[in-house]
């Protein structure tokens, strides 16, 4: 496993170097006038979801924020938590945080990479004896269609495994950033 994380680590360090290549040569007059700050190419954004059923409970937050290396490509940091209820069943309360990157090859198309480490506290039947504390990781490749700010699309988990929290390998995700 500390290969596989070595290797993602030296993927990521080659995606921002490409994307920081940025030569004096594609800039024009007003932008040596008016040079970027670190912030004019930060955006926030991330998700709220709410789901209630028969007995079932789900409320999550993940708030997170980008870097716009270029027009191509983007890298961030997330958080995340996440409460779980399933009545007379469980009880659980996830929370972590994640890196991102985003490629965006074409204006209406992003590509992500993601990797996701949260940690999961379960009760099971309401009692502290049949709790359960682990680390969850996920490692995703996405695709979606992007619009303005928001992205709509699918992303797959490559660790997914049959001890992994996920129903499945695939996931839908709705991504805003503004």
């Amino acid at each position: 496993m500390k290969c596989f994380f070595n290797r993602f680590r030296n993927l990521f360090v080659l995606f921002a170097l490409f994307f920081l290549n940025e030569t004096p040569a594609q800039e024009n007059n007003s932008d040596i006038n008016h040079p970027t700050q670190f912030w004019d190419k930060v955006q926030f954004g991330g998700g709220i979801g709410l789901g209630f059923g028969s007995g079932f409970t789900d409320i999550s937050l993940a708030p997170s924020a980008i870097y716009n290396i270029n027009e191509y490509g983007s890298i961030g940091l997330g958080l995340q938590y996440k409460y779980l209820k399933q009545q007379n069943s469980f009880a659980s309360h996830l929370y972590g945080g994640s890196v991102i990157g985003l490629l965006n090859p074409l204006p209406e198309i992003q590509l992500s990479a993601e990797l996701e480490q949260l940690r999961v506290n379960v009760n099971l039947d309401g009692s502290n004896s049949n709790s359960q504390s682990f680390w969850n990781t996920g490692l995703f490749v996405g695709a979606g269609y992007r619009s303005g700010g928001a992205t709509m699309g699918v992303r797959y988990n490559v660790l997914q495994d049959e001890n992994n929290i996920y129903g499945s390998r695939f996931m839908p995700f709705v991504r805003f950033y503004f």
